[in-house]
C-alpha cells in the first residue's frame, strides 16, 4: 500500500454532519493524503501518530494567515489589510520568538491556582443556568446552556462588560465563519474582519483606557501592565491578544458543551452512567473531546523543504494534522468509534500538542466537567426534544440549536 492516496481525497456527501466517515476511509488509505477541497489544496495528516508529531514538528510553522486571508481578497489586497495585521499577531498564529514570548505573558491567568480560585464563580454560573430550566418544556440547550456559559466565564476572566454579549456573540460566530471555512469567501473575510475591528475597537476605546485609568482583577489589566512594561511589544500586539482570547475562550467551549450533550443524549447509556456516578463527569469530559472534537483541524505551513512517508513536501505548502480523524484512529484507540465515558486514557488531542497546547484548556474542562456534573445531578430526566440544527463549520464543529426536555 503506497503512503499517499494517488487520487485527491473527496469529501462524502454528509461530512459537515458526519466527517468521521471520510476520516476513516482516508486514514486507511494512507497517512497522508492531498486534496483540492481544502483552501485550494493542502496536505492532510490522517493518523494519531502523524498528527501529534506535526504538531510538534518546527518544520512545520504556525505562521499562516497571510496567504489565507490575502488569497481571498479578489484583487483588492489592501481591502483586507488592517484584518491581516490584526489576525497575524494572534499567539495562534505566531512562532519563536514571539510565540513564547507572548505565551509567558498570558499563562499566568490560566494556571491551576488561578483556575481553582474561579471556580466556584463557574459553579455559580452554571447552577443559576441549570436551576432556571424548565421542569417539562421544551428548551433550546444551546441558547440556555452552551452559549452564555462560557460569555460569563470568559467575561469574567478578561474584564469584560456582560452587556456586550449579543455583540460579543455575532463577532465570535462571524470569526468562526471564515476561520472554519475549507475555502473562506471575500464575502466571509470582509465579514470577519469588520467583527474583528468592532472587538479591536471596544478593547482600545473603552476597555483598555478604562483598565489603564483604574486596574482590576483580570486578565486585561495585566496585558494593560504588560504592553506597558514591554513584554507585549506593539498596540497591535496587545488587541490581538484581547481579541483572541475573547473569541477563542467562547467559540470552543459553546462547541464542546454543545456537542457533549448530544452525544450523550444519543447514547443514552452512557448519560445513565454518568447519572448513577457523577465522579466519571472528569473522565466523560476527556472522552466527549475524543469523540466529537470541539476543534476538527489545525493548519500549518512548510517552511522547508522535507520528506514525510515517502511524499515530498515544498516550502510554503499546506499541511493539515486532522485532529478529528487522530481522535478516531484505531492505532491508537480501542473501539475507537464507541463513546465509553469510563475510557481509562482518552489521550484527545483536541487542544494540540507541543508549544501551540491550547492555553486555556483546562479552563474549557473546568466549565464543561462543571456544567455536567450539575446536569446529571440536577437533571437526569432530560432527553433529547427534536432535531439538531449544526453550524455547518467543518473546523469549528458545532451546534446551532439542540431541542431538550425534561420529563418529570
Amino acid at each position: 500500500m503506497s503512503a499517499v492516496l494517488e487520487q485527491p481525497a473527496e469529501l462524502l456527501p454528509d461530512f459537515d454532519v458526519n466527517p468521521y466517515a471520510t476520516y476513516a476511509l482516508w486514514r486507511e488509505a494512507a497517512p497522508i493524503v492531498w486534496s483540492d477541497a481544502f483552501f485550494g489544496g493542502a496536505w492532510l495528516l490522517t493518523r494519531h501518530a502523524d498528527v501529534e508529531a506535526a504538531l510538534r514538528d518546527p518544520r512545520l510553522s504556525a505562521q499562516r494567515t497571510g496567504g489565507w486571508v490575502m488569497d481571498v481578497a479578489e484583487g483588492d489586497r489592501a481591502a483586507l489589510g488592517p484584518f491581516q495585521r490584526l489576525f497575524a499577531r494572534a499567539l495562534l498564529f505566531l512562532d519563536q520568538p514571539e510565540h513564547p514570548r507572548l505565551r509567558q505573558v498570558l499563562m499566568p491567568a490560566f494556571r491551576p491556582q488561578r483556575l481553582q480560585a474561579l471556580q466556584p464563580e463557574i459553579a455559580q454560573f452554571a447552577a443559576e443556568l441549570v436551576d432556571a430550566l424548565p421542569a417539562a418544556e421544551t428548551f433550546d440547550f444551546m441558547e440556555r446552556i452552551a452559549r452564555p456559559l462560557p460569555v460569563r466565564v470568559i467575561a469574567r476572566i478578561m474584564g469584560v462588560d456582560l452587556a456586550l454579549e449579543s455583540d460579543f456573540m455575532r463577532w465570535a460566530d462571524d470569526l468562526a465563519a471564515f476561520i472554519g471555512a475549507v475555502k473562506p469567501t471575500a464575502e466571509q473575510a470582509r465579514v470577519a474582519q469588520k467583527s474583528l475591528l468592532e472587538m479591536a475597537a471596544y478593547f482600545e476605546q473603552d476597555l483598555l483606557p478604562r483598565r489603564r485609568r483604574k486596574p482590576e482583577d483580570d486578565l486585561v489589566t495585566e496585558l494593560v501592565q504588560a504592553r506597558d512594561d514591554g513584554r507585549i511589544t506593539s498596540d497591535t500586539e496587545l488587541l490581538a491578544q484581547c481579541a483572541m482570547l475573547l473569541f477563542a475562550g467562547y467559540e470552543t467551549t459553546r462547541n464542546l458543551l454543545g456537542n457533549g450533550m448530544l452525544v450523550l443524549m444519543e447514547h443514552r447509556d452512557q448519560w445513565e452512567l454518568l447519572c448513577q456516578d457523577p465522579a466519571l463527569v472528569p473522565g466523560a469530559v476527556r472522552e466527549l473531546l475524543r469523540f466529537d472534537s470541539p476543534v476538527q483541524w489545525t493548519g500549518r505551513r512548510v517552511i522547508s523543504n522535507m520528506v514525510l512517508h515517502g511524499q515530498p513536501l515544498r516550502r510554503g505548502d499546506l499541511v493539515l494534522p486532522l485532529i478529528g480523524s487522530a481522535n478516531h484512529d484505531p492505532r491508537r484507540h480501542e473501539q475507537a468509534e464507541s463513546l465509553d465515558v469510563r475510557r481509562a486514557n482518552p489521550g484527545a488531542l483536541s487542544f494540540g500538542s507541543g508549544a501551540h497546547i491550547c492555553i486555556g484548556a483546562a479552563l474549557t474542562q473546568m466549565e464543561a466537567q462543571t456544567l455536567f456534573t450539575q446536569l446529571v445531578q440536577k437533571r437526569p430526566d432530560l432527553v433529547q426534544a427534536g432535531p439538531v440544527v449544526r453550524n455547518g463549520n467543518p473546523v469549528y464543529r458545532g451546534i446551532l440549536s439542540l431541542p431538550v426536555q425534561g420529563t418529570t
